[in-house]
């Protein structure tokens, strides 16, 4: 065991955050049983990778939710689950008349979307792909993709525009 994993700091840190990250996991659609699994899960992660963690880049919440962001991530692709509505859909919008005529055109707006990324260049489908399917911010994918941020910012509106006039065609 290295100095930076001190087992006492390690169970403060557990008692204050597994509440919290249990509650993440619930809202975000996932029962008790398996939200408890995942924040063990997700602490793993937290001993193994506390050498990476730094203070001057972010706080201890971002870093460890931000671990528990992409382990839900990974976890409904390994499952398959993957949903592609925004994590707070059902916290934010109630179901109303409306959103029942939208939601059973959900296969045909999937078809749609999946269509329109096809047509994108290649480097712009991948940007929107890890943007908005893996949740990857615009700065790490720079870093990841080795781009200046600028040009990973450009080709997303760009993608975005060309986007929109493909799903204006399934407004009307």
């Amino acid at each position: 065991m290295s100095a930076t994993q001190d087992r006492g700091s390690f169970r403060e840190l557990y008692d204050y955050f597994a509440p919290r990250l249990k509650q993440f996991y619930m809202r975000s659609g996932t029962d008790e049983a398996m939200a408890e699994e995942m924040v063990q899960e997700t602490f793993v992660l937290v001993w193994r990778k506390s050498h990476l963690y730094d203070p001057s880049r972010s706080a201890a919440s971002t870093w460890i939710f931000t671990i528990a962001r992409n382990h839900r991530i990974d976890r409904l692709r390994r499952e398959k689950r993957f949903v592609q509505k925004e994590e707070h859909f059902f916290e934010a919008e109630l179901v109303d008349d409306g959103s029942q005529d939208r939601d059973v055109d959900q296969p045909k707006m999937s078809l749609i979307i999946n269509e329109a990324l096809a047509e994108l260049p290649p480097n712009q489908a991948e940007l929107v792909r890890l943007s908005f399917y893996e949740e990857v911010t615009h700065a790490e994918i720079a870093s990841r993709l080795q781009l200046p941020l600028g040009t990973v910012k450009s080709r997303l509106r760009l993608a975005f525009g060309r986007l929109r006039k493909k799903l204006a065609e399934f407004e009307t």
